[in-house]
């Protein structure tokens, strides 16, 4: 009956405000701009923004689609922050996103709207207020009811548009690995970093050869420059902790640690460790990793140890004093934070201090770690090569990891079959496609595995109409996530309102996508309601409110 009604209202909005003077309404809305990767590289991506444009289209609006390279899109999102209206993104499954503080927090806190992570620039004290809140809480339950706040918030002001949480679906060559080797990390998949530390060979195939259809932009540990790169770096760079396959974290360089009451973490590193160059891994190259992410060079992870007070260093145990209490500091901090060489980065520092550019646009020539591989080589818009260390507590079982630059899904799967690939660390076309052709090959082994990364429509909120709540939550009404499931994900995702994952099933609050209404008649509805008004078919603002960024 509801729906009927709505139908009817909206019917009757449009046919008013089709005959409403010109001089009863704002300026026409200037025509929006979406950016994309490309169909041969992300066709799911790709598909997703045909459909929501043309949606969007039914609305009034004039919608173009640009299409550019992944390097080029991270860009003008990145560095031109006020120059774009709406962009396809992701937020890839790392293992430390498990805890959910960093994306309630560093994806939408006002404070990561300048440089952070917060392209978006959502301002909200509201937000703010319970983001910062859920940090201090160290009550799991009382935490969660905050988490759900968080996320009640977000559904209600839709800074973004959430579209789904995919299945990642990988493959293997399972005559190349033993299947047992492999792990399946919650939330991730098989393409982890636990993996490609077990995988076992089964003759004299010992390279790990997998693919990406993004090329790696930088790989530095100080800069969070994209999925693909975050796949080299967690392998070169060890961290104190590491999340395991089961989602909890896992003394990794730290031998072990303890919380010494709510505000202080105590750890003891591990002994004799080594640096790539052969140097050893001391406590004051700990330290000097988290004040690096403090120095105001690395903005990117200047909130995951903005919250440290001190840091104190006796022989091999380095204690971690807070300045309030912080429930994920072990998972979002000590988890997250690469550690890197004093004696190699203090001077690059230093220096940067002295100019506009900050650590997050420099690149070692040869990237010094202490992980489980070891940088080799980078051809660019080709491959990278990393060998395993052999000295490293828990040496890989491969020889080498190969990441290959494919950018065509049809030519990566190709590659598999031929034996060119033997890991598929991306695949974003059909599924039923890789399925199909493992079950004629016999050789190979896929699963899937539902992502704690989402994908999503960012709305730039420094752009009007965008600084509209009501013109956002008409947007992402108009779009049906079934829609966007079905026809582009082939069904290997599930929908999204949420920027928790169901995969996160503690953290993940159910209603934000159940309450979701969506539909034209619905988005038309909220648009009225709004003041927006349709003129020959053209969505203009409401009142007398001017277009100030026409082209």
């Amino acid at each position: 009956m509801k729906s009927t009604y709505r139908a009817v209202m909206a019917t009757a909005f449009l046919a008013l405000a089709a005959a409403a003077s010109p001089a009863m309404a704002g300026d026409p809305i200037r025509t929006i701009e979406i950016l994309s990767r490309p169909q041969a590289s992300q066709p799911q991506e790709f598909q997703s923004i045909q459909l929501i444009a043309q949606e969007w289209r039914k609305l009034g609006l004039t919608v173009d689609v640009r299409v550019m390279p992944w390097e080029q899109m991270s860009d003008v999102v990145w560095y031109q922050r006020a120059d774009w209206d709406s962009t396809a993104w992701q937020m890839v499954g790392r293992p430390e996103r498990s805890d959910p503080d960093e994306i309630i927090y560093n994806l939408f806190h006002s404070s990561t709207a300048e440089k952070g992570y917060n392209f978006i620039g959502y301002q909200s004290p509201e937000y703010d207020a319970v983001a910062e809140a859920q940090r201090g809480e160290i009550d799991p339950e009382k935490r969660k009811a905050m988490v759900f706040e968080a996320q009640e918030l977000l559904a209600r002001d839709q800074p973004n548009m959430m579209l789904v949480h995919p299945k990642q679906t990988f493959a293997f060559d399972k005559t190349v690995w033993k299947p047992e080797s492999v792990v399946d990390q919650s939330g991730i998949g098989i393409r982890n970093t636990w993996t490609f530390m077990a995988l076992e060979p089964l003759g004299e195939k010992k390279d790990i050869v997998l693919n990406s259809s993004d090329n790696v932009k930088a790989i530095n540990p100080l800069y969070i420059s994209g999925g693909v790169d975050s796949w080299v770096f967690e392998l070169v760079y060890d961290r104190l902790i590491r999340v395991g396959p089961d989602g909890l974290p896992k003394a990794w360089v730290a031998e072990s640690y303890e919380w010494k009451g709510d505000k202080t973490v105590a750890v003891k590193l591990r002994e004799g460790m080594k640096w790539h160059d052969g140097k050893p891994v001391t406590p004051e190259d700990v330290k000097f990793s988290f004040e690096a992410i403090v120095s105001g060079e690395a903005p990117m992870y200047a909130p995951f140890g903005s919250n440290i007070e001190s840091i104190a260093i006796d022989g091999q145990v380095i204690t971690f004093t807070l300045k309030k209490p912080a429930a994920s500091f072990v998972t979002s901090s000590l988890a997250k934070v690469n550690l890197i060489p004093k004696h190699i980065w203090e001077p690059i520092i230093e220096d940067l201090k002295t100019k506009e550019a900050n650590a997050e646009s420099y690149q070692e020539k040869t990237p010094i770690g202490s992980g489980p591989y070891k940088f080799e080589r980078w051809l660019t818009n080709e491959e990278i090569v990393l060998s395993a260390n052999k000295e490293h507590f828990n040496a890989p079982k491969a020889d080498r990891w190969i990441l290959r630059i494919v950018p065509n899904v049809e030519a990566a799967l190709g590659m598999l079959r031929s034996g060119e690939l033997n890991f598929l660390g991306e695949f974003s076309g059909d599924p039923k496609v890789l399925i199909d052709a493992a079950q004629q090959d016999g050789d190979l082994e896929v699963v899937s595995t539902v992502e704690m990364g989402f994908r999503y429509v960012a709305f730039n909120e420094r752009r009007p109409p965008f600084n509209d709540v009501a013109f956002r939550r008409a947007l992402s009404a108009a779009v049906d996530r079934r829609l966007i499931v079905n026809a582009a994900y082939r069904g290997f995702a599930v929908p999204s309102n949420s920027v928790i994952s169901p995969s996160l099933e503690f953290w993940y609050d159910p209603k934000t996508l159940a309450e979701l209404k969506t539909g034209h008649d619905v988005a038309a509805g909220m648009l009225e309601e709004a003041g927006y008004t349709l003129d020959g078919g053209k969505l203009h603002y409401p009142g007398d409110t001017k277009e100030t960024l026409a082209k």
